[in-house]
């Protein structure tokens, strides 16, 4: 199995927290590190005998190289089509940075998914910065001229993922933090049809602009005390307003019903839930007192980490609810 690397996760905590067996007929496993060119994949990866753990994955995206983890779980068969989730790293962090950060590899291998981890590629600190299409980056800089693609390249690495592994195209999702949620924030309305649902941590917006042809399902987390991106919102160029106004928004988009519905699922923890919505979606807030920009229920960090970023939080696991919440909303 790839070892998870912290090194680098908080090199420069400041800006990181604006994130923080083969057998005869089929095809080789992939080695510890696989790099293919997209264009090149036909067909579907099922049958094709894939090594389990985590793997680097570099593919080329519009002349770029790009880059990835691939976490495939114990239970993978190669016969059996298995969900996938994009988990998208914070500003001025990366990839295995992410796999550690959120501890996903334990709730798929428990839950029977897979979970990618892409990266980045505006180089920011010991990191990289997501290009979400018209935002500026963590400090306010623009995005430099001739960036990446983003969207096309989340986009192609579910296609080229459903044909190097046996994907199942109506659960595909995606969730990230800070940055990174703004990012899976971005793909539920540039990209509502590859992705079944979204869950940002740490950074749920609503894209001004939101082509969606339908109602996507949201879930979030947010602490009240989040000193980067602030629950109540007067924070960064791209944090102007407060985290329940963008549920609220999102409810709208989703044409969802008009009145929340609140309950308290842990005594600092309260969940605002949005329902009737089209298409079967829901919009749910989870809300947890005290924590600060951290991910819910993740690995123990040292204290050197959490008094630039707030507290954290074991009140609710976020791995645990988002696989529930995505296991729920396959695509229509």
């Amino acid at each position: 199995m790839r070892r998870i690397a912290w090194v680098g996760l908080f090199c420069a905590v400041p800006l990181v927290a604006s994130c923080g067996g083969h057998h005869a007929g089929s095809p080789p496993a992939p080695a510890a590190t696989s790099t293919v060119n997209p264009a090149t994949l036909t067909g579907s990866g099922c049958g094709r005998a894939v090594q389990h753990g985590s793997t680097d994955l570099t593919l080329t995206v519009a002349g770029r190289m790009r880059t990835a983890i691939v976490h495939i779980p114990g239970t993978y068969q190669a016969s059996r089509r298995t969900p996938l989730v994009l988990n998208m790293h914070g500003s001025a962090s990366t990839a295995a940075s992410q796999e550690g950060f959120t501890g996903m590899d334990a709730t798929a291998d428990a839950d029977d998914f897979i979970v990618i981890y892409p990266q980045a590629l505006i180089p920011q600190g010991s990191g990289f910065d997501w290009n979400i299409p018209g935002v500026p980056l963590y400090g306010g800089t623009p995005v430099p001229a001739g960036s990446a693609d983003d969207i096309s390249f989340l986009t192609t690495l579910v296609h080229a993922a459903e044909h190097l592994y046996c994907v199942d195209p109506s659960r595909v999702y995606a969730t990230g933090f800070s940055g990174g949620a703004r990012m899976s924030s971005q793909l539920a309305c540039d990209a509502s049809g590859v992705f079944a649902a979204v869950a940002p941590v740490s950074g749920l917006r609503l894209p001004t602009s939101c082509p969606a042809k339908r109602a996507v399902p949201v879930l979030s987390f947010h602490g009240t005390a989040d000193p980067i991106d602030p629950y109540g919102g007067h924070g960064q160029a791209y944090w102007t307003y407060s985290v329940p106004q963008a549920a609220k928004d999102w409810s709208r988009h989703d044409r969802c019903s008009s009145a929340a519905q609140t309950s308290h699922p842990a005594a600092t923890v309260t969940l605002t839930r949005y329902s009737g919505c089209r298409d079967g979606a829901a919009v749910e807030l989870y809300t947890i007192s005290g924590e600060g920009h951290e991910w819910p229920g993740g690995p123990h960090l040292p204290p050197i980490y959490t008094k630039e970023l707030g507290p954290q939080s074991t009140a609710v696991s976020a791995d645990a609810l988002i696989w529930a919440f995505f296991r729920a909303h396959p695509l229509p």
